[in-house]
């Protein structure tokens, strides 16, 4: 059973998501919030598997709210998908790097949308549409100055070839086909990556590759990878 929390300062967004949510039998609605502040307080009471978090809150505002959970610890293991109302939102790059695993624009199709929680809840991020590429290539070309990479240092040439094929957005089973090894090998690859990094997910993964330089926005399939 998935435990889902909403987080949205509409009623009218809350009562819709709601009975959608509460129409699957796999899905548990575990609580709701309609500002940051009680965001953080149902969170911590309910321990939602994954919180639809509304970027425009009243009394904190939910990319603030999102780097706050992902800084509790008891509370690290909430995946927190944003929504917004528009695609180009100039605060998606910011919420994923508080900690959001991906994000929704709420006229999303209500199978998607179920089909995204489940996907966020099987530890996978939200990567897979192109928008999400663009938004992250976009936010992450603006950036100023590069982070400083230790964790990059510690990966092999093998873990790098892996971190700029997550960048690209490609799924376990692809990066597997991509690299030539099994599904599993593709996995472990992929969390000897994200450890080193000290990512949550791969949607960090992804902001630390474009942040670094090592992907750059407009790139384009290179072709396969080889041992």
């Amino acid at each position: 059973m998935i435990r889902v929390m909403l987080a949205d300062d509409q009623t009218l967004v809350r009562a819709g998501l709601r009975a959608l949510l509460q129409s699957e039998p796999d899905i548990e609605f575990v609580g709701e919030a309609a500002d940051g502040e009680q965001t953080l307080r149902v969170a911590a009471q309910v321990r939602p598997d994954v919180l639809l978090m509304d970027i425009r809150m009243p009394r904190m505002d939910g990319i603030e709210a999102t780097r706050r959970i992902a800084a509790r610890p008891e509370l690290s293991d909430i995946r927190i998908v944003i929504l917004t109302t528009f695609e180009h939102d100039q605060y998606i790059f910011r919420s994923l790097r508080a900690g959001a695993s991906g994000f929704l624009v709420k006229d999303i199709e209500p199978a998607a949308l179920l089909q995204a929680v489940r996907v966020v809840a099987a530890g996978e991020a939200l990567l897979a549409p192109s928008v999400t590429r663009r938004l992250i290539a976009e936010y992450a070309a603006r950036s100023h100055e590069p982070p400083a990479s230790p964790g990059l240092d510690q990966l092999t040439a093998r873990e790098r070839e892996v971190l700029m094929l997550i960048a690209r957005g490609l799924t376990n089973q692809e990066l597997a086909e991509r690299m030539s090894c099994s599904v599993a090998t593709a996995k472990t690859h992929v969390s000897r990556v994200m450890m080193k990094l000290g990512a949550r997910d791969r949607v960090q993964v992804v902001v630390l590759a474009y942040e670094w330089g090592l992907v750059q926005p407009g790139w384009r399939d290179a072709g396969p990878v080889t041992r």
